[in-house]
Order: structure tokens, then sequence, then C-alpha cells
């Protein structure tokens, strides 16, 4: 089978126009004229590899798509991909954020939501999930919107689902990563959920509402993310942890780690 490789001057004006970034903009910000620039996009002239990088420093390209432009261009890519256990330092932070964030639940997950590692809150919310959902890669958003799933259990569900598409196809906007497209209509393709009649008014950020056998819990988020990466696999990682959004389910998650 033939594949099919764009030109690395379509793939650096794709990245322009996906960040809604004009000719002038972006050469004026990666320091060359804009004629040139026009010449790169359109083939009439050869990025250098320092070029590549500035430009999709400028533009935010994300690593696994750098090395495709720089494929493109016939250079070899500029940033090694490993796999989580050979990350190092990198590793143990992961690693130590998740431990220390118990009794609360935390996991690490790549671009497309596949899980990487979970702390050990987090792997009860996941124990009772039917099997077929558990097959790795686990994917979380799948586990948790699928019928099967932690769907059942999630009391806003429409409010939650809802915010979860709306994430997911922010990420696809920004990132373009393979997968994430066909990921987003799954999860679009799963039931929505009755609406609520209304949100909680003190509600300060959407929360998931999830019922267990010690009553609902509430938790909110937050999502870290690691500083000038220049490893591909350490540049897709994103740390959720999440907290309780009320007393009642800090106490919850605390009996639950006794």
């Amino acid at each position: 089978m033939t594949t099919t490789v764009e030109p690395v001057g379509a793939l650096l004006r794709g990245w322009r126009e996906r960040r809604r970034r004009s000719q002038l903009d972006v050469s004026l910000a990666a320091d060359l004229s804009t004629r040139h620039l026009s010449y790169v996009e359109t083939g009439r002239a050869n990025p250098s590899r320092d070029l590549i990088r500035r430009l999709c420093d400028e533009l935010d390209v994300p690593l696994r798509e750098r090395n495709a432009v720089y494929l493109a261009a016939g250079f070899a890519p500029a940033h090694p991909e490993r796999p989580l256990a050979d990350l190092g330092a990198a590793r143990d932070a992961v690693e130590a954020v998740l431990a220390g964030h118990e009794p609360n639940p935390a996991l690490a997950v790549n671009v497309r939501w596949e899980l990487l590692a979970a702390n050990r809150a987090m792997r009860g919310f996941l124990g009772d999930l039917p099997a077929g959902l558990l097959e790795p890669p686990v994917n979380v958003l799948e586990a948790t919107l699928h019928p099967d799933g932690m769907a059942g259990r999630i009391r806003n569900l429409a409010q939650w689902r809802a915010h979860v598409l709306r994430r997911v196809r922010r990420q696809l906007q920004r990132t373009a990563a393979e997968g994430l497209a066909e990921l987003l209509a799954r999860l679009e393709s799963y039931p929505a959920g009755a609406e609520r009649a209304a949100d909680a008014a003190n509600d300060l950020v959407v929360p998931l509402r999830l019922a267990s056998d010690d009553g609902e819990l509430a938790l909110l988020y937050t999502t870290t993310v690691f500083g000038s990466p220049r490893d591909v696999t350490l540049d897709e990682i994103a740390i959720e942890t999440f907290f309780p959004a009320d007393r009642a389910t800090a106490e919850l998650l605390r009996a639950r780690s006794s």
C-alpha cells in the first residue's frame, strides 16, 4: 500500500490556518519575510531544519506532528518517543503525583485518553467495570461514558458528557492527534442521559457527580502537563487529579482508603 505524505509546505500552512494566524503575523514572530514563508508554504522554497523549528515553536505544533514536518522536509525526526517506563525522572514525577494524591483518585493518560498509570483510589473506581472496557489500552473516556461503564452511576450524565465532548473537540482542534476524531465519534454515539433541571448554584466548576455504595461523590479535577517537553510521550502525557467538591465527598474518599 502506498502512503501519501503531504509536502512540508502544506503541513506548515495547515498548522498556521489551524491556529488562525496570518502569514504576516507568523513571519514577523518567526523572524523571516512574508514572501519567504509564502514560498515555503507553496513549495517554491525548502525550509531549513532551523526554520522548521522556529515555525513549529511559533505555531505550537505538538512534538509528534513536528516529527512529521521534519520527515516531510527530508530531515530525521527531532524528538524521540520512549515508553513512560523509560522516562526516568519524568516517570518518577508522574508516580509521585499519583501516590501523593491519595486518598483522592488520580491517573495519567496520553493524548488519546488511554490509561498510562493510576493510583490506588482511581483503580478502585475502575475495578468494577466490565472486562471489555478494561482491555488494554483502557480508554478512560469510553469507560466513563459507555452505557456499560460508569455512565449509569453518573448523576449529572448529560452535563458531564457535554463537558467531556467539548473538551475532546478542543483537544482535536489543538493537536490534530491521530485517533481523536474516531474517539469523539464513539463518545458522541453514547446516550446522553436526561438533562438536569438546574445546576447547583454553588458549583464552582462542572463537577462529576458519581453514585457509589457509600453515597454520592462530587468531584472536581485539575490537569497537569509537563513544561517544555522534548520527548513525544512526555509531550502527550496529562495527569488528571480529582479533588472532593464538598466535605461529604472528602470524608467518603478517606473512608474508602482505610
